[in-house]
């Protein structure tokens, strides 16, 4: 007896400028404008999306000492954009990535409970830390906690937010049949921290919002990450897109659920895909090439090229052989706030590596960057890819994707036209949104349920002073 068909979960990342996007295509528009979100967010939820997704940028990124080129249009505040998503749309889940090293528990919790309430239920925060002294410049805990504490520290501030998001039990508000009136229970929202990293108590001031809790995403791959998302998190924003490397991931988490009480299902794995769709396959393939050398300029690779040699290369020929001189691997990298330093730990086994890559292949610096960085997940016409999609998800690859198109906002347009009815043919894609919140769409069951109290109805979670 064969196994039922998973269900595919598809959600939507608005890029802003990065290496994904290609910023210079006439077809490109504003990425801080509100209309640019309006249009990728109307689009995802017409496609029946799970959610939108918006990264965090706390600093702007430096190379050099210079704005990295790509930061120059400035990073939006996640909180602001979400809550007016909220507004123009009425189905998509709204997901934010928000840092536990440089935020504090209550504030968070209020942001997200207010979120969810403004949504009807469609929040979820994705779960982040911050790995750079640079970053922390910004703040005034700059740079103080190493990894293993920057993890013990989000699982502390998760800890803390969920006992403020449950400091509502659903009996604080209680109607007075006789006056009329209503009557606060003085524990509600009570609450009580004391740990190595919080010691707060007080009164949490937003109700139980329609989740009891945001759905909560992590994107760490690191042992410390994988753990902390097999304990805590309803779902991974993973890096994992070939075949072969989201089996190898899917089976590793998953596999450390049990140890936590938890189920295979209780835990969903998205990873983040890029994609290049054309009429047929062939065509793909010819757009896809050039839409990788839209985004990876000559001083572009450079800039690339200098994650690794920690040294100006402005010198050098992008479309010349590599450089001879090797790394320099002092302390103070060139690059400032980029995730990209830290997949480079060996600069000098990397170097070795790309030379010779290069010569097998008579690669320049732009060719090397371009083929060993940014090739798309999928690659094809809307058949092909969506038959892909479906393989990668029943094969336990992944449980859905999390796409990134490369052109802001209207990228995602010809992917919920073509794609997306051919996945909903094969009875893999919803056609209607399950129910109002973000944990329908993704099939979560909440937190914790709310108990009933007489005198009281749905509707009386507003107090009146």
């Amino acid at each position: 007896m064969s196994k039922p068909l998973k269900q595919i979960h598809l959600a939507a990342h608005f890029p802003g400028v990065n290496n994904t996007t290609v910023w210079s295509d006439p077809r490109s528009g504003s990425h801080i404008e509100f209309s640019s979100f309006v249009h990728f967010a109307q689009t995802a939820e017409r496609a029946k999306f799970d959610f939108l997704f918006l990264a965090e940028g706390l600093r702007l990124r430096e190379q050099g000492g210079q704005i990295y080129d790509l930061d120059v249009v400035g990073r939006p505040d996640t909180f602001t954009v979400l809550a007016a998503l909220a507004a123009v749309t009425q189905h998509l889940g709204l997901t934010g990535t928000i840092n536990s090293t440089f935020n504090e528990p209550y504030e968070v919790a209020r942001q997200f409970a207010s979120l969810d309430h403004l949504s009807g239920g469609r929040s979820a925060w994705n779960v982040v830390t911050s790995w750079d002294a640079f970053t922390g410049e910004n703040f005034r805990r700059g740079g103080f906690l190493p990894q293993e504490e920057r993890y013990s520290r989000a699982k502390e501030f998760l800890a803390t937010a969920n006992e403020l998001f449950d400091s509502w039990h659903g009996d604080e508000i209680l109607a007075d049949q006789e006056t009329g009136t209503f009557l606060r229970d003085a524990k509600a929202g009570a609450f009580v921290h004391t740990g190595q990293h919080f010691d707060i108590h007080g009164q949490f001031n937003v109700p139980r919002s329609p989740q009891g809790r945001p759905v909560i995403f992590q994107a760490g791959d690191s042992e410390e990450g994988r753990e902390f998302a097999a304990s805590e998190a309803d779902a991974i924003f993973s890096r994992h897109a070939t075949l072969e490397a989201g089996q190898a991931f899917y089976t590793d988490v998953k596999k450390r659920l049990a140890k936590y009480g938890r189920r295979h299902d209780q835990l969903l794995i998205l990873p983040a895909a890029t994609f290049a769709l054309a009429d047929t396959d062939a065509e793909a393939e010819e757009l896809a090439k050039l839409v990788r050398r839209q985004q990876v300029s000559g001083a572009t690779a450079l800039k690339h090229l200098e994650f690794v040699w920690n040294r100006d290369l402005s010198s050098y020929d992008p479309d010349g052989p590599l450089p001879d001189v090797d790394p320099d691997v002092g302390d103070d990298h060139i690059s400032k706030g980029r995730a990209q330093v830290r997949m480079y730990r060996d600069p000098l086994a990397t170097a070795r590596e790309w030379r010779e890559l290069a010569a097998a292949n008579n690669w320049s610096i732009r060719d090397l960057v371009i083929e060993t960085g940014n090739r798309q997940s999928f690659i094809g016409s809307a058949e092909t890819i969506a038959r892909t999609i479906n393989e990668f998800v029943q094969a336990d690859a992944s449980d859905g994707f999390i796409l990134v198109p490369h052109i802001t906002p209207t990228g995602l347009d010809e992917f919920a036209d073509k794609v997306v009815p051919l996945l909903q043919e094969q009875g893999v894609f919803r056609t209607e949104y399950e129910g109002p919140t973000l944990r329908d769409h993704l099939g979560l069951a909440l937190p914790h349920s709310r108990p009933r109290s007489s005198g009281r109805t749905p509707t009386d979670d507003v107090t009146r002073d």
